[in-house]
């Protein structure tokens, strides 16, 4: 039997699902990852690089360390997984981490403009504020650090400059909701900014206690 078979396939249909609803880009790309923490070990299990979603088979998700070493894969990790382990070390609330290159996220990376909280159901999903990651070069240490560095404030959507998005869950599927949750209030945000007119955002006492509720229910 295949070592961290469950794992390894939620990466699988996870990383599928994505790309058939367009958030890693063209269907015949390999943009994009998705990974998993396995559980009460220092370990993930993410996507191989420069490979096809659509053949992956479980022998293909690659298993690494914390350290960045590979455990156990048919191929080389993606050239992310840094960035992934990044997220795992500094947030331990996290189970799972999706990169994506989804349209509306990525327009909003690219012209370095936050989303402010404008739903009830995204804020209590996503936090607050979705903030933007400093550019740097992917698969870089900087970018490790950036994310890092920004990732502390609890929340599970971040736009990356000039890259794409990172979401972020408890579990795989929190993670892949929050990829939609995310697209969803970027696509109306755009197309609000392109209307001139002033944005109607969230009171900040609502704020708070969106995303208060949002950590509890993400804790149980």
């Amino acid at each position: 039997m295949i070592q961290f078979s469950k794992e390894r396939q939620s990466v699988i249909d996870s990383a599928q699902w994505l790309l058939s609803q367009g958030y890693f880009g063209p269907e015949l790309g390999t943009a994009g990852n998705v990974s998993v923490r396995i559980d009460g070990e220092p370990l993930i299990a993410i996507t191989p690089s420069g490979r096809r979603y659509q053949d992956l088979v479980p022998d293909d998700i690659c298993i690494v360390d914390f350290d960045g070493k590979m455990v156990t894969g048919n191929h080389y990790p993606s050239v992310e997984a840094a960035m992934h382990i990044g997220v795992y070390r500094t947030r331990q609330d996290v189970g799972a981490v999706a990169h994506t290159h989804q349209p509306f996220a990525s327009i909003l990376g690219v012209i370095n403009e936050p989303i402010p909280p404008l739903f009830d159901d995204i804020t209590m999903a996503l936090g607050g504020i979705v903030q933007v990651i400093p550019y740097a070069l992917s698969g870089s240490p900087d970018l490790v650090e950036n994310v890092a560095g920004i990732i502390t404030n609890g929340c599970q959507s971040f736009l990356m400059r000039n890259h794409g998005a990172l979401c972020l869950g408890a579990t795989i599927e929190k993670a892949i909701k929050n990829v939609a949750f995310l697209e969803k209030v970027a696509f109306v945000y755009y197309h609000a900014l392109t209307t001139g007119k002033p944005i109607s955002e969230i009171p900040q006492e609502t704020v708070k206690m969106l995303y208060n509720a949002g950590q509890t229910k993400t804790s149980i």
